[in-house]
């Protein structure tokens, strides 16, 4: 995999096993990034958080097109060690925490301006992530219909079998 753009634009990034992730794809990570900009502006100063890190490439993007912060949760220890190769290749530091994203998001002690969400698809946990989320806009990458009860659909895009959904809470 390679970022798409900005400061560290064209920099290659391993991927784990196909088996344990599946990776956002470049034309998906174009989507999401020019869709936020147009949704917020200016990234930087901003901050980003991934639920399911999987490489750390959506957080990468984040760092590479401006973001001030970016914080990564993954379950994987496998993965987790692979985030951390790609942030040490960028000479970065990832700002990562291993472990179960729905008990971690509930121990956060500030909102995040994005939090992208990318579980794997048939978990069944979408809603009870949403249900805990604190953030300003929340990018969902998911493959069927979801209940978003309290929050407004700001804009949904579909990239083949995948839909990124933005949302913000309902106040």
């Amino acid at each position: 995999m390679i970022i798409t753009a900005g400061k560290y634009k064209g920099r290659k990034i391993t991927a784990p096993d196909e088996k344990i992730t599946r990776p956002t794809l470049s034309k998906t990570r174009m989507g999401v990034f020019n869709s936020l900009y147009s949704i917020i502006g200016d990234f930087s100063g901003k901050t980003f958080l991934d639920l399911f890190g999987g490489s750390g490439i959506m957080g990468l993007e984040a760092l590479s097109r401006g973001f001030s912060e970016v914080k990564v949760f993954e379950i994987n220890k496998k993965s987790a060690e692979i985030i951390r190769k790609n942030y040490g290749s960028l000479k970065l530091n990832a700002d990562l925490t291993v472990g179960d994203s729905i008990h971690l998001i509930e121990k956060l002690n500030k909102a995040y301006d994005v939090v992208y969400v990318d579980p794997p698809y048939q978990s069944g946990i979408y809603e009870k992530i949403l249900s805990k989320i604190n953030g300003r806009i929340i990018i969902l990458e998911h493959a069927c219909d979801i209940n978003f009860k309290d929050f407004n659909l700001v804009k949904q895009k579909k990239y083949g079998s995948n839909i990124v959904s933005y949302l913000t809470k309902i106040s």
